[in-house]
């Protein structure tokens, strides 16, 4: 196990009825700006429980933030944050609303022009408004970490930052307020936090025995649970477990210790860029193609994840590793998310364009090993056809 040292100050408030704690949280004397998606939690009942908990509290409301966020649509909350002298920024919605809040938290007081803190990966980030979240979405793991992720459509990049000062202080995780999820919607939030946890795990063993078994656990759940969220979406533990699985998925505890690849999520994010696939989407393309282009390197841990996780018993080694891609691909088309880039109409033909965006943000070394180049990707792509 590598050295590590680690931190993590959000504090979480999970189950029924917590959106309430809302106002123990919040100063009373706060200028608030709830931001949020495309309204759904106008119907749901969400933004009610949200404003009776600001009551008497000052708030303001910023919607229409996109999935996969726009910088140009931020940039308009930034400028009411700052025309209404805005103190605490509260997030109601899902992996993207709360990437969204964590760039309008940082570019409040970002001197120069904030996009550069896209392609500055937000380290030049020195003061940023505090953050609460409602996250009525799991999937991203976003309410538990500094990470965020922004589109600029301008020119159709996507782009991902990190700031400590970007982080929640707190969150809130009430399962009920996924019930109205649409199917799409929770098989994307599953797939999603399974390639989170398997970007940290599926790379080659460094005896973190804690890590391994943790993010295993972790990956029976999200298996067990899916299918079963898809076909009785009300189940408050079905939904509780996949809630707090996609947290743990990417609240920093996983990656301790141990390497990582997120080869899979950077080129991931410049399908989505260029052709506008939902970001689950992109990562069951990729996923199955970076594991069969770089079995070799990863057939340690591929068997480590058949035997524990899936539970495969085929004494070939090379058979078993294959047989474990093959069962991920499996159970993301059964969450309903397709696994091959001509299921969404794109061919060989759009393969250029995202090897091309990788070169052009300098993504030139990939992989755990960093032995992923832009020529393996248009190769390994070629696989997801």
């Amino acid at each position: 196990m590598n050295n590590f040292t680690f931190r993590n100050p959000t504090r979480i408030h999970f189950g029924k009825g917590q959106i309430a704690r809302i106002r123990e949280e919040i100063p009373a004397d706060a200028r608030v700006l709830i931001t949020y998606g495309g309204g759904s939690i106008k119907k749901n009942g969400v933004l009610d429980q949200v404003h009776a908990a600001l009551e008497n509290i000052t708030f303001f409301e910023f919607g229409g933030i996109e999935p996969n966020p726009h910088f140009e649509t931020l940039m308009k909350a930034v400028e009411l944050v700052k025309q209404e002298k805005i103190s605490y920024l509260l997030a109601v919605g899902g992996g993207s609303v709360v990437d969204g809040t964590k760039f309008i938290a940082g570019a409040a007081f970002y001197d120069d022009d904030p996009v550069e803190m896209l392609y500055t990966r937000a380290t030049k980030v020195t003061k940023a408004l505090p953050i609460g979240c409602v996250l009525t979405l799991p999937a991203t793991g976003s309410e538990m970490n500094g990470n965020a992720v922004i589109t600029r459509w301008e020119t159709k990049d996507k782009m991902g930052m990190f700031s400590e000062l970007m982080r929640p202080t707190f969150s809130i995780l009430d399962p009920e307020t996924t019930y109205t999820l649409p199917a799409r919607q929770t098989g994307n939030g599953v797939v999603d936090a399974i390639v989170h946890i398997v970007e940290q795990y599926m790379t080659y063993p460094v005896n973190a025995k804690v890590q391994d078994y943790y993010a295993e656990s972790l990956l029976k759940v999200l298996m067990e649970e899916g299918p079963k969220a898809l076909k009785d979406p009300t189940n408050y533990d079905v939904r509780a477990n996949i809630m707090w699985a996609a947290t743990q998925a990417l609240n920093g505890t996983l990656s301790l210790g141990v390497p990582g690849d997120w080869s899979i999520h950077a080129i991931g994010h410049q399908i989505t860029a260029l052709y506008g696939l939902d970001h689950a989407q992109t990562l069951a393309i990729v996923l199955p193609a970076v594991w069969s282009y770089k079995k070799a390197q990863k057939k340690e841990k591929l068997l480590q994840y058949a035997h524990h996780v899936l539970g495969l018993t085929e004494q070939d080694d090379n058979m078993c590793a294959t047989k474990a891609i093959e069962k991920t691909r499996e159970f993301f088309e059964q969450m309903g998310v397709a696994t091959r880039l001509s299921a969404y109409g794109l061919g060989e033909e759009s393969i250029p364009a995202i090897v091309e965006k990788l070169r052009q943000h300098g993504r030139l070394k990939l992989g755990e090993h960093g032995d992923i180049t832009p020529d393996d990707v248009a190769e390994l792509l070629k696989l997801a056809l």
